[in-house]
Order: structure tokens, then C-alpha cells, then sequence
């Protein structure tokens, strides 16, 4: 094993367990809905317009990367352009987090759903806000 194998890129590690906290986030959310949806026979169902949609395993995923990648997004612009980009990060993703419980509050289909719903935004959020920066980066 040669020299440069052993030793780590600090840039490529951060990279690696923010992507690992954006599919950690994800897959909290995707556990919360098949726990309650599959296995608890729960009809996890929201109101659009004046449709009734069911809210489905795919629809969690994606939704959960997208919230994970525009996090870390912000996070390194943060990290550009702000001294403090880690306590400004979690302040502005909390806003964003507390912001986001409008949806299912608002939408969801009987308090089952509201309350999965509910813990799947603060699951991914948690996750976000508490990983994506990491420990190192904690100033």
C-alpha cells in the first residue's frame, strides 16, 4: 500500500460524510415511512389543490436528497463567504426546517399523516442540521 493510499484528502472526507448525513437523512425519512405506511397500514395522504395525493416511498427519497443537496449548498456558500458559516448554517436550516412544517400541517390528511409527515421533516432536518456541518467544522 503506498504512502499517498494511507493517507487521507481532508476535502474528500468532508465530501464523503456529507453525502453519507444527505442519504442518512433520506433513508430516516424512508424507515418513518415504511414503518407507518407498509407495515402500519397507515394511509400517509395529503391534500394538493383540491386532489387527494398519496405520498409514496419515491416521493420521500427524492425530496429528502433535494432538501439535503440544497443544504449543502448553502452550507458552502456559507463557508465562502461567511466567518462563522457553521452557527449561520444551523440558524438559517432551523428557520427553513420550522418553515417547512407548514406543508404538512397545512395538507396532510388526518393527524396520522400530519404526524408522520411532521417526523420525517424533522428527521431529514435533524440530520441536516446537525451532521452536514460535521464536528470539525464546528467554530
Amino acid at each position: 500500500m503506498t504512502n499517498d493510499m494511507r493517507t487521507s484528502n481532508p476535502t474528500t472526507h468532508r465530501r464523503t460524510g456529507r453525502a453519507i448525513t444527505v442519504a442518512a437523512g433520506a433513508a430516516g425519512a424512508l424507515l418513518l415511512w415504511a414503518v407507518n405506511v407498509p407495515w402500519g397500514g397507515l394511509d400517509l395522504t395529503v391534500r394538493q389543490g383540491g386532489a387527494v395525493q398519496e405520498i409514496g416511498p419515491v416521493a420521500v427519497v427524492v425530496t429528502a436528497l433535494l432538501a439535503g443537496f440544497a443544504a449543502w449548498g448553502l452550507l458552502a456558500v456559507l463557508e465562502r463567504l461567511s466567518a462563522r458559516p457553521v452557527p449561520t448554517y444551523r440558524i438559517i436550516a432551523s428557520i427553513l426546517l420550522v418553515i417547512s412544517l407548514a406543508g404538512p400541517l397545512g395538507s396532510a390528511i388526518g393527524l396520522s399523516s400530519t404526524l408522520v409527515l411532521v417526523g420525517m421533516h424533522v428527521t431529514v432536518g435533524a440530520a441536516l442540521i446537525i451532521g452536514l456541518p460535521g464536528r470539525r467544522n464546528c467554530r
